[in-house]
This record gives structure tokens, C-alpha cells and sequence, in this order.
């Protein structure tokens, strides 16, 4: 079997048509086209149907995508071994993380990391979507989601627990609450996703004529919030480790709400990665860091023993 050509269905693959394939590797399309062609006529059997607009591979085109990519990363893993040999740890690292745990608490972790691999390069992306971790773009991403994609490995990082939280002065204004209920009385400030929790547990929902829960600021960025709820605009629904140090030097005081008003905003923050493909050492290297990391964080002291967990949820 070709080798090379074998290589090329895995590009194509990957890519999700010509293309983006031919763009990839420098090559013209035509040329692309007809490489694919001349390996489907050597193997008599058709590996891609195309269409206009995407490349949908055969039953035989997916199994020798799977054997292609396999036998790449073999391939990699050795080279790697070469050219690491009597060298330091080194390579380039892409991974995506949320825009708001990522800037608040694991910027300061990547700064540790690359002092103590200087030879590694980060490419960090700041985002919440996951379209870059299916196409490839990134070697792994960490999201904050109530379920995994099916098609991912995820390693759960730990719970991200919510607080609700004011200023004292805010507190001497509007008085202590002790439930959740009785934030219908005040000016509350938190997500546009905790919004949409709180009307789907009913808690935003008039019943027997209480008003619902009404955010007075919704916004999905938590450093916006968190400068909102200081001046005392409001009363804060956020995430814990945004206000931790806040709560720590008394800017903000801690409502005293059972734990199980807020438990149904609880979130597991997770990493995520591809199960076929390749990871090099210093992928793996910053993997396991960020894990140890993650383990020692306030966020994750309850949860940090999870575990691993691939696939769809429990």
C-alpha cells in the first residue's frame, strides 16, 4: 500500500475537504484530486463520496483513516524520541482555555510552566468554543460544561462552585438574605447562562404571584461582573473563584444561602482532548502540570479526586 497516499486520505480528511487539504500542504487542488483518485483505483474501491460542499469518507475510507492516523503518530512518537535525545524538553503546545478561569487563575500557571520549560512555545487561545479542539486547531482544550462531548476524552479538573456575594455596604442597605428566594427583592448581577438556570429551576418564574428572580446585569464576561458587584450595583451570582480573594480581604461578604440553593449551578470544569490523536511530551508534560495544578486550586479542593472520564457522562 501506498504510504504516502495513505497519509494524504488522513490530511483530507482531517481538513473536511480538497481544498482546505491542498491549502494545507501547499499543493493545488487538481493535484490533491488526483493523487486521491490514483489511490482509489489502486485499492478498486471508492474511499470519499463527494459532494459540493463536504467529503464524506466509505466505510473502508474511515477504517484506513483510522490505520493512516495510527501509523502517524507511531511515526511521530519516533522521530520525537530522535530528535529529544540528550536535549531539553521542547515543542510547540496549542490549547484553548475559558476566557474567564483561563485569564483569571491558569495565567499565572502558564507563566510557571514556561519558566520552568523555557524551550517550550504556548499557543494559548482564550475562548470558550470547541470547534477548535474537533477540527484540530488545538492539542487539547479545558471547558467549564455540564456534559462532554461523546467523542472526546475528558478529565474532570474539579467543580466550579457558585457564591452569592455584596458589598457590605450593600448588605446594610438591602439587609442579609438567607435563600435564594428572596433575591427577588434585590438588584441581582450575574451570567446570562445563570439567568437561564435560575428560569429553568423555576426560580425566576412567578408563582402565586411572587415576582420572578430579575438580573439587573447580565453579561457572559465574569471580570465585568466582579467590578459591578465591587461598586455595589448589585448582588453577585458568580462563580467562586472570581471573588475568592475579594471574600478573603472583606471587599465582598459571603450570603449565608443553604448549599443547595446554589447547588444546581454547579458546574465540573474539564479537559478535553482528541482519543486518536498524537500527543507529544510536551503536550503530555503540560497535561499532567495543569492537572496537578488544577488539584491544588480553591475551586477544585472537594472535587480534585474525579478522576478521569471518557466519553458521555454518567
Amino acid at each position: 500500500m501506498d504510504l504516502n497516499a495513505l497519509s494524504l486520505l488522513v490530511d483530507i480528511i482531517e481538513a473536511g475537504n480538497l481544498s482546505r487539504a491542498a491549502n494545507q500542504l501547499g499543493m493545488s487542488r487538481a493535484n490533491v484530486s488526483k493523487r486521491l483518485n490514483h489511490f482509489e483505483r489502486q485499492l478498486g474501491a471508492e474511499l470519499l463520496r463527494r459532494s459540493t460542499r463536504q467529503l464524506e469518507p466509505t466505510e473502508l475510507g474511515w477504517q484506513l483513516y483510522e490505520h493512516g492516523r495510527a501509523i502517524r503518530h507511531t511515526l511521530q512518537a519516533a522521530q520525537e524520541s530522535v530528535q529529544s535525545l540528550g536535549k531539553r524538553l521542547s515543542g510547540t503546545v496549542r490549547l484553548s482555555v475559558p476566557s474567564g478561569f483561563g485569564q483569571h487563575t491558569m495565567s499565572a500557571w502558564f507563566i510557571e510552566f514556561m519558566t520552568m520549560y523555557p524551550a517550550i512555545t504556548l499557543n494559548v487561545i482564550f475562548d470558550n468554543d470547541m470547534e477548535d479542539l474537533i477540527k484540530g486547531a488545538v492539542d487539547f482544550s479545558i471547558r467549564v460544561m455540564g456534559e462532554t462531548p461523546t467523542n472526546a476524552v475528558a478529565c474532570s479538573l474539579g467543580d466550579v462552585d457558585y457564591v452569592a456575594c455584596a458589598t457590605p455596604q450593600l448588605v446594610r442597605e438591602y439587609g442579609m438574605p438567607q435563600t435564594l428566594d428572596q433575591f427577588r427583592d434585590l438588584p441581582l448581577i450575574t451570567s446570562e447562562l445563570t439567568g437561564q438556570k435560575l428560569h429553568v429551576a423555576g426560580r425566576a418564574a412567578s408563582a402565586g404571584g411572587t415576582p420572578p428572580i430579575r438580573p439587573r446585569l447580565m453579561s457572559a464576561n465574569f471580570f465585568f461582573l466582579r467590578e459591578a458587584i465591587l461598586q455595589g450595583l448589585g448582588v453577585g451570582l458568580v462563580p467562586q473563584y472570581m471573588v475568592s480573594q475579594d471574600l478573603a480581604r472583606g471587599a465582598l461578604l459571603r450570603l449565608p444561602l443553604p448549599a443547595e440553593d446554589l447547588a444546581f449551578l454547579r458546574t465540573t470544569m474539564y479537559l478535553l482532548y482528541m482519543p486518536a490523536r498524537y500527543q507529544t511530551r510536551a503536550v503530555t508534560t503540560l497535561i499532567a502540570f495543569l492537572r496537578d495544578k488544577a488539584s491544588r486550586a480553591p475551586m477544585t479542593q472537594t472535587a480534585a479526586a474525579a478522576g478521569d472520564k471518557a466519553g458521555a457522562p454518567t
